[in-house]
């Protein structure tokens, strides 16, 4: 009986990459593996003549002299369909159900290399470092690379064993009913190989434990939750993989005088209510040293005095904000008996804490007490 062609028991050409293979066999197997098909001696032959052609194509020193003497190449005492006659089809259907779930969900068989863990580092800074920027040395503990082993984890001469139970793929299959469940083998712990002599300096780890020194450049404009991204400062990943990052969480302490609003500073400025009344001229502090603020006559306690671009400038578009000076009259303490008596003809004056002319709010207040009693008693 004339053997079919192994391209096309598979429907691939015979320039397929490893991975046209692979899919095209998952793709047959699923169709007619035993398992799926019980009792079905058609399938079953089908199925085996499937793995026949994969178990050639996929292995390149067998493809090469399948390409080069055809089926002629396996015949002297060396016929490749003698492997099915002990197969067992759940062993077989849970190595395709298992690659059909990795490839699913994007996972390997195995976890040789693993990328390092991100790392964050807490930094509190100053807010006129915040605002104008500086520069910060940190220094954090971290696993770094192994220079002894170079990250094998093994001893100097000596090389990681592909582990014996999950034979170097990191994952072992355990049957459940239909279905398969794929986990971390227990031996190597997903990496796919043991480590039989393990590095003196790191013990098998591949990494070891320091400290390292880094300088951070604070941009200008930062606030607090801000965070900045060190690029490959994280933890190393194993077996060589590339590192994590490193992200500084910044948080500006708390100002004496100053509060920050996104952009802008808030401050309050005491003055005392001669000034208020009569108007002045006083030095308020910003975070580049002292500027004038002019006070008009009348001024009322709270209110908002803007002094442009004396803000913070903007991480993002670098727009400066304002500093915005709010005004506290301040009742004046420890007064002599000629101040006393000075304020005393200053109230007498008033004719009342109701005047008129010089308490328009307390006038408007009190009428609309006057008023809202009036209403109840009607």
């Amino acid at each position: 009986m004339v053997k079919q062609d192994y391209y096309q028991i598979l429907g691939v050409s015979k320039s397929a990459q490893e991975r046209e293979i692979k899919k095209a066999y998952k793709k047959l197997a699923m169709k007619y593996h035993p398992d799926r098909n019980q009792g079905d001696k058609n399938s079953e032959e089908k199925f085996k003549e499937i793995k026949e052609a994969y178990e050639v194509l996929i292995n390149e020193e067998k493809r090469n002299a399948y390409d080069q003497y055809g089926h002629a190449a396996f015949e002297n005492g060396q016929s490749s369909s003698n492997t099915y006659t002990s197969f067992t089809s759940s062993a077989d259907f849970s190595d395709i159900f298992g690659d059909v779930f990795g490839d699913i969900f994007g996972g390997t068989r195995t976890q040789r290399n693993k990328k390092g863990a991100d790392l964050c580092y807490n930094m509190e800074i100053l807010l006129e470092e915040a605002v104008k920027g500086t520069q910060k040395e940190i220094k954090i503990p971290t696993l770094q690379t192994c220079k002894t082993c170079y990250g094998s984890g093994a001893k100097t001469g000596t090389k990681p064993r592909s582990c014996s139970l999950c034979h170097g793929k990191g994952q072992i299959h355990t049957r459940k009913g239909f279905f398969t469940v794929q986990q971390s083998c227990p031996t190597c712990h997903g990496r796919g190989s043991v480590i039989v002599n393990p590095c003196n300096m790191c013990r098998g780890q591949g990494r070891v434990e320091t400290y390292k020194k880094l300088s951070v450049k604070i941009p200008a404009g930062v606030d607090t939750n801000d965070r900045i991204r060190l690029n490959n400062e994280g933890e190393p990943g194993i077996n060589g993989a590339q590192s994590g990052d490193l992200y500084v969480q910044i948080t500006v302490k708390k100002h004496p005088i100053f509060e920050r609003e996104e952009n802008n500073l808030y401050c309050e400025v005491p003055i005392n209510f001669t000034m208020a009344a009569l108007g002045g001229e006083i030095e308020v502090p910003t975070l580049d040293g002292k500027v004038k603020l002019k006070i008009p006559y009348e001024t009322q306690s709270g209110k908002l005095f803007r002094i442009r671009g004396r803000g913070v400038k903007s991480v993002q578009n670098r727009h400066q904000g304002d500093l915005l000076c709010r005004v506290v009259v301040e009742t004046p303490v420890n007064l002599n008996d000629q101040q006393k008596n000075l304020l005393y003809e200053l109230g007498k004056s008033f004719h009342g804490f109701r005047g008129e002319n010089n308490s328009p709010r307390s006038k408007r207040f009190f009428d609309g007490v006057k008023r809202f009693f009036d209403d109840l008693t009607k």
